[in-house]
């Protein structure tokens, strides 16, 4: 059994009485785990309150109340790539994460995730992603090292002044008529739950996608995301002919099988620009990282 070393949360949602035990709403919010292992965390300490004190099975159900647990799986898959550590200073760290690698704890992964590794590795504990990438995708990504400067590079993130730009090899059997597009359109979650589909209404995602060279039946293309939603820049390629290599999601949901480490999805979050909101200065940062080509 694995143990996460940090912990997650979880809000009490507000609700007509009569309220839920904690014991019955945790089952609810998470299907995936058993009662008995509810139980069981909450029987060993490992399920507290925001000021860190243990939750008990006699505890109370308070909407608005925070909850904080530690996750935990039977086994966790290694991932048998190593990260970069690109910049490190009293603000920021940057970082390139190999494919494969998630950034936080997601599914089966607990403390094999880039934010654990430089935990770690760094000794400083109020690490914090300050934007994400999928699993599945390598390059740059950007932590907060300061909690005090924190909010000013959230919110460059929040009104796009960051940025970012990502290389990609795709499917590209025939020389298109063109060899730049702008993709806009709105992304909400699909079926199964994990994928993302294209919805009617208000737009929440904007791709600038550029075709650099072609080879046989494949194109290496830039790709200028302007919004950061779940999995936009597989759906918008995706949506224009251009299946990103070996992915397993878009345009079509392969069986679900374990990790091919020979056969990453070929996405790179290549570059990130921005100026520092604390020093002033321009700040660029270039994975050297490279795709199969």
């Amino acid at each position: 059994m694995t143990l996460s070393d940090y912990f997650s949360t979880v809000t009490l949602p507000h609700r007509a009485k009569p309220y839920p035990s904690l014991l019955d709403f945790l089952q609810l919010r998470f299907p995936g785990v058993s009662r008995e292992s509810w139980e069981r965390r909450l029987a060993e300490g490992r399920v507290l309150d925001r000021e860190g004190r243990p939750l008990t099975l006699e505890t109370q159900y308070v909407p608005g109340k925070e909850i904080r647990y530690f996750r935990e799986v039977a086994r966790e898959p290694v991932i048998p790539f190593a990260e970069k550590i690109i910049l490190q200073n009293d603000e920021l760290l940057v970082a390139c994460k190999p494919h494969f690698l998630p950034v936080i704890p997601a599914g089966p992964y607990v403390n094999e995730c880039l934010l654990h590794r430089l935990k770690k590795k760094t000794g400083n504990s109020d690490l914090v992603p300050l934007h994400r990438i999928d699993r599945e995708t390598a390059g740059i990504v950007l932590f907060s090292v300061n909690p005090e400067t924190r909010g000013l590079y959230h919110d460059l993130f929040l009104h796009g002044l960051v940025e970012k730009i990502y290389q990609a090899v795709a499917v590209c059997r025939e020389a298109p008529p063109q060899s730049e597009w702008c993709v806009a359109n709105r992304l909400v979650a699909g079926h199964p739950w994990f994928r993302m589909q294209t919805a009617p209404g208000r737009v929440n995602s904007c791709s600038r996608i550029r075709l650099l060279e072609r080879r046989e039946d494949r194109g290496r293309f830039a790709l200028r995301p302007e919004t950061g939603k779940k999995h936009q820049l597989r759906v918008h390629m995706s949506s224009l002919g251009f299946g990103i290599i070996n992915d397993r999601f878009y345009p079509e949901l392969q069986p679900e099988t374990g990790d091919d480490f020979d056969r990453p999805l070929q996405l790179l979050a290549e570059m990130v620009r921005f100026r520092d909101p604390v020093s002033g200065e321009k700040r660029e940062f270039v994975s050297e990282r490279r795709l199969q080509w």
